[in-house]
């Protein structure tokens, strides 16, 4: 445990060295964020790749097959292209800004659902989530005006589910840049909408 609830594996450290390898030997002079690295993202690095190198370790390391490893590329802070692989079910999730989405090759779009009692929703929660705090509130929330609420323990996956239209709405208020860089450029380019909680 890197903290309460948080869970890190080896398999987390050797897909991060492994991208890490693979991205800095091509791109020297790119800056390199990941989750169990040390550092955040340069804001004013002309390039910096963002990597989450197991997205849903809690689900990996009970052998429940819903992880991925995500790699985003900002330009001065804003995402370009974006990778998400889902290993077990052989799923790439790809985008560019500017050229679209796609899962396997295939392009993606949102779906048109507009209400959410006709919504399939999706939350993300901190590792350490408290009784009574916002999370729970807005998840008690969802439960009542949704059609059905998941939490399916990879910020990533839901964001490109929301762009493959598999779901409808996701919300997550303790993510940090590797869960999301690469998903928030996906579900833009799918043609879907990503906010602040305040709608900013």
């Amino acid at each position: 445990e890197k903290g309460p609830f948080d869970l890190v594996t080896q398999a987390d450290l050797a897909s991060q060295e492994a991208i890490r390898g693979v991205l800095l030997v091509d791109f020297p002079k790119h800056a390199f964020v990941a989750e169990e690295a040390d550092g955040d993202v340069i804001p004013d690095a002309e390039f910096c790749w963002v990597v989450d190198p197991l997205d849903g370790t809690t689900n990996y390391v009970h052998q429940l097959p819903h992880y991925a490893v995500s790699v985003a590329l900002l330009q001065r802070g804003r995402p370009v292209v974006g990778a998400v692989f889902d290993p077990v079910h052989g799923e790439c999730f790809t985008c560019e800004r500017g050229a679209g989405a796609f899962l396997n090759g295939e392009p993606m779009r949102t779906s048109d659902v507009q209400d959410l009692a006709g919504a399939l929703a999706a939350a993300s929660f901190a590792a350490n989530v408290q009784l009574g705090s916002r999370e729970i509130d807005q998840f008690v929330a969802a439960l009542l005006a949704c059609q059905a609420v998941r939490r399916t323990g990879s910020a990533a996956l839901n964001l490109c589910y929301l762009a493959a239209g598999r779901l409808d709405v996701f919300w997550a208020l303790s993510t940090h840049v590797w869960d999301v860089a690469a998903g928030v450029l996906m579900v833009e380019e799918a043609g879907g909408v990503v906010t602040a909680p305040d709608g900013g």
